[in-house]
């Protein structure tokens, strides 16, 4: 009888303490299907496409070794940087000599320099215009928010360290593809996801290009104050440099 007592005692003291015991976790796995894409692990970058021969899996600093949700928050931010980069080298090159095409002002009576100095002329012949850009930029960078990214929780804006017990800061939502907020008003987005993923990676490499060529041609005309084909030897220089006394900085 005491043998028993004690083996009674014991599978209820055992029973006791493992109502104390959390439970184990289910295991979870992505394979959401987005745009023909679901993540895997075991390859670069989860899969996501953009490596190509010769440079292929480029990654020296080891940005890619980390976890799907930053994988896609670099990616993100890779796409809409490149995009950015794409607008602002075909902006600098058709608002420069020999083309001079501007939408704000009359490029045609006046040679308004290079592309780096046109934002002093527009605040100075359109006041207002960097108030609405602002408002522009504000209601397309909330349409994305809203589209790709997690609501915050409470705990979110207080730093939380892991995604396991809720929000954390700029987490993206599992079905948004990175970049793909929707944005098809001439229908260009392939169906076939194999096509889809050619023209994300051509997109990807023209935004690398992109981001590349810009910063070089600012820089070039930050060192020599000339356009980028009057410093090719291709237009011909009419930017009268003494037009430029009044603004901020000068060459």
């Amino acid at each position: 009888k005491q043998s028993k007592m004690k083996l009674a005692i014991s599978a209820f003291l055992v029973g006791s303490a493992a109502a104390f015991v959390p439970a184990p976790k289910a295991a979870t796995t992505t394979a959401l299907n987005l745009n023909g894409w679901t993540a895997d692990e075991s390859k670069f970058c989860f899969g996501l496409p953009g490596a190509l021969p010769p440079v292929g899996e480029f990654d020296p600093l080891g940005f890619a070794q980390t976890d799907l949700g930053t994988i896609k928050k670099y990616r993100e931010a890779e796409l809409q940087h490149g995009r950015v980069a794409m607008l602002a080298a075909i902006g600098m090159l058709v608002t420069e000599e020999p083309i001079e095409f501007h939408p704000l002002f009359e490029a045609n009576n006046k040679d308004i320099g290079p592309a780096i100095r046109h934002l002093d002329e527009v605040r100075a012949v359109e006041p207002i215009f960097f108030e609405i850009l602002g408002l522009i930029i504000g209601a397309l960078e909330l349409n994305r928010a809203l589209v790709g990214w997690k609501k915050p929780d409470a705990g979110t804006m207080t730093g939380r360290m892991s995604s396991d017990s809720g929000t954390m800061f700029q987490d993206l939502n599992d079905d948004y593809y990175p970049g793909d907020v929707g944005f098809d008003p001439l229908g260009l987005k392939p169906e076939d996801p194999e096509e889809f993923a050619e023209l994300h990676t051509k997109e990807l490499q023209n935004g690398r290009l992109a981001m590349l060529g810009v910063a070089g041609m600012v820089a070039q005309e930050l060192v020599n104050g000339k356009e980028i084909f009057v410093n090719l030897g291709l237009a011909e220089d009419r930017f009268d440099a003494a037009s430029q006394a009044m603004l901020p900085v000068q060459f």
